[in-house]
């Protein structure tokens, strides 16, 4: 099956969403900006490309507004982004179906812990994750990883402090580790956790890229760096 294009009534809803999404939040500082919105969405437009039989309308209109509303800036509660997806989109000419379809992919969208699931029961769902997944790895996932503990007020790094495969997402909501710590509770996981075959041929270099920072980034700390080739 062949992606599914957007028609040009709907090209219009993508911009003004884009519009809205852009005023919003251009200019945050923790990594959650509008620019990490576009990256998605491009990444999500490019996934399914790649990826046959995909809505096209629903994963633009859902990678936009992924971010809208997160949890992390409303002292955790997960029912906001999904309750502003429903405004927003009830203001537009869409039916009921379209727009419980996209609400129900920003409610599962957010990595909820290492011991956790997070099914993804449509296509469009899955990339979706996968593209939002795809822009916490790699070297903008790590700048971002910083921007975010800086954010929260977050050690870089200690090493008493081990990291915690969390079991559940309250927990791991909570957590207020070192930056260091978010690398082996969830970015160095998410490679395996990809669904397309596209977002994990993509995940590869960018996993690497974060094992070889670890590995300067500890050469580092310890003071070793300066031993290479001796």
């Amino acid at each position: 099956m062949e992606l599914i294009p957007v028609t040009m009534q709907q090209q219009a809803i993508i911009d003004e969403t884009a519009r809205y999404v852009r005023e919003q939040l251009e200019g945050e500082g923790s990594g959650h900006d509008w620019w990490h919105i576009f990256r998605v969405w491009k990444n999500a437009r490019y996934i399914a490309s790649q990826e046959k039989g995909a809505d096209l309308f629903t994963v633009e209109l859902a990678a936009l507004l992924h971010d809208i509303g997160d949890h992390k800036f409303h002292n955790g509660d997960e029912t906001v982004g999904p309750r502003m997806v429903r405004e927003w989109l009830g203001k537009q000419p869409l039916d009921e179906v379209f727009i419980a379809t996209v609400c129900d992919i920003v409610s599962g969208l957010s990595y909820k812990g290492a011991g956790t699931s997070s099914a993804m029961p449509t296509l469009e769902g899955r990339i979706v994750q996968d593209a939002d997944r795809l822009d916490a790895i790699g070297a903008i996932g790590i700048a971002r990883t910083f921007a975010y503990g800086g954010h929260k007020g977050r050690e870089l790094y200690n090493p008493a402090v081990a990291p915690v495969l969390h079991d559940n997402f309250e927990d791991y909501k909570s957590s207020t580790a070192p930056t260091i710590n978010h690398f082996y509770e969830k970015l160095l996981l998410l490679k395996d956790r990809m669904h397309t075959p596209t977002a994990r041929a993509m995940a590869e270099k960018r996993h690497q890229y974060m094992e070889d920072f670890l590995s300067q980034f500890y050469a580092e700390w310890n003071a070793t760096d300066h031993l290479e080739g001796f």
